[in-house]
């Protein structure tokens, strides 16, 4: 049992407000009803102690540390005594802590607008005798509108005026907010501190690269269980909307004749396999063709001003030539990647947070040729050589993949490695993006496999180098910053 001196001179700092939030934070571990009479903090670590959950520091801990009050842990730091073991400490509710976390964002305007959206619901009379959020969580709650399962009704009101807010409900709906581990001051010690029961915490893996070629984990990304379950939410990316989202394909096939540069054949016949096979995938087309880079900066600019909250993915093709760090509009002037990418990072489009935005660049990182190690013969036959030179062009230009915004969850699929050039079919299309669509269509139809788009990336590049192309190699390039699995399937 905790020193009720200690918990008086707790009680003494906090004030109305910071114990009505304590109240709501203990929802899960007291009954509603219990605490409708809690008047202060006394009361308050009465109903904690009938329930045996001031036996030590954990709870009382979680809870000061949730509302911002690390000074009164100090308060806990002069008792000398270990903290007593029990059988199971509890630990606060993730649910509550995500509302909490929304109450914490809410500006006064914002509440009032969430008042008014819930006027035909809860009734006048409710609303009314809601000063704060979190009156009217609980009133939601109690008109069967909101529950750590029922979140739908919460999400949709918050999307009206907040998306950050919403976003914090669609986070913590894809398992992103496991049951969170409230940070402790450095002088408790963790010996005891079970925040998830031990069969249910994840096991991290540090593993870097599998010798079978599957995708790279990262050190924060907990390993799938053995078992006959969906998979894991923690591990794979949700994909549950349909369509899944959108799929923008900017296709440069004719070039003004100022800017140089010539005509991309073959380059329809890319755009009429995505769209096909990323319709199958659930995914919504826009394609827009022939754009000057003005136009291309327009109309990504546009999209990321896109409300994507019932989107589960985003992914953006272009087609056309390129330069460093670039690709050209149709007037052949640059628009670089980055600007490409920019407006899509969790800051600019938080809408898209924790989503996988992915970007597949048909261009050229160079001008050099990319020779195999077996040399071609020194004799061609004239009439191979005219082939050749008939079906395969270039599209010259560097994309370099250093323009990669740092925030997670981007992949850049690039057609070929820096410095070298990636070639065209002027009758069937490009080697990259058909070899790409092949391979998500193989991945996509088999329902027993979960291939995720790491491993369709690596058989992408094992077929494409393996290839021939005016006695020349490629070599594409994915690089990422995912941080979970995505699997495509038909829909």
């Amino acid at each position: 049992m905790m020193d009720r001196v200690k918990l008086s001179r707790i009680d003494e700092e906090l004030d109305s407000s910071e114990v009505a939030e304590l109240c709501f934070l203990c929802h899960d571990v007291v009954k509603k009803k219990q605490l409708e009479g809690v008047r202060d903090a006394k009361d308050l670590f009465l109903k904690l102690e009938e329930k045996d959950l001031l036996s030590n520091y954990s709870f009382l801990s979680q809870l000061l540390e949730t509302i911002r009050r690390p000074d009164l842990l100090n308060l806990l730091e002069t008792d000398s005594r270990p903290p007593q073991e029990t059988g199971a400490n509890p630990t606060l509710s993730a649910y509550r802590v995500m509302l909490y976390k929304i109450y914490e964002d809410m500006t006064r305007e914002n509440f009032e607008k969430m008042k008014f959206l819930l006027n035909d619901k809860l009734g006048k009379r409710n609303i009314e005798t809601c000063d704060t959020a979190l009156d009217l969580f609980v009133e939601m709650e109690k008109a069967d509108l909101l529950s750590n399962t029922k979140l739908t009704e919460l999400q949709t009101i918050l999307q009206e005026f907040d998306q950050q807010l919403a976003s914090t409900v669609q986070r913590y709906r894809e398992g992103l907010s496991q049951p969170e581990q409230i940070r402790l001051p450095p002088h408790f010690s963790m010996d005891d501190q079970r925040f998830t029961h031990q069969s249910t915490e994840p096991t991290w893996s540090i593993a870097e690269t599998q010798p079978n070629g599957e995708p790279v984990y990262s050190d924060a990304e907990p390993l799938q269980t053995k078992s006959s379950s969906p998979p894991d939410e923690t591990e794979y990316y949700i994909l549950n909307h349909n369509p899944r989202g959108l799929c923008v394909v900017i296709n440069n096939e004719v070039f003004e004749e100022a800017s140089g540069l010539k005509e991309r054949r073959g380059s329809h016949q890319d755009e009429s396999t995505l769209r096909s096979v990323f319709s199958r995938l659930g995914f919504k087309m826009v394609v827009h063709k022939n754009l000057t880079a003005k136009k291309m900066r327009s109309e990504i600019q546009e999209l990321g001003a896109t409300d994507f909250f019932n989107h589960d993915a985003l992914v953006v093709c272009v087609l056309s030539h390129g330069e460093k760090g670039s690709v050209f509009g149709t007037d052949g002037l640059e628009v670089s990647l980055r600007e490409l990418t920019q407006p899509f990072t969790s800051g600019n489009a938080p809408t898209l947070a924790r989503k996988p935005k992915l970007f597949f660049i048909q261009a050229c990182q160079g001008s050099d040729f990319q020779r195999g190690a077996i040399p071609c013969p020194v004799k061609q036959r004239q009439e191979e050589k005219k082939n050749e030179q008939s079906v395969f062009e270039d599209d010259a230009g560097r994309v370099t993949v250093e323009t990669i915004p740092h925030d997670a969850d981007f992949l850049m699929g690039m057609a070929t490695v820096p410095e070298y050039k990636s070639f065209r079919n002027t009758s069937t299309g490009s080697i990259y993006i058909q070899e790409l669509c092949r391979q998500l269509v193989r991945s996509a139809s088999k329902s027993s496999e979960n291939d995720d788009i790491l491993t369709v990336l690596t058989r992408v590049n094992r077929e494409v180098s393996q290839g021939d192309y005016q006695r020349k190699k490629q070599m594409p390039e994915p690089k990422y910053t995912l941080t979970k699995k995505l699997v495509l399937k038909f829909v």
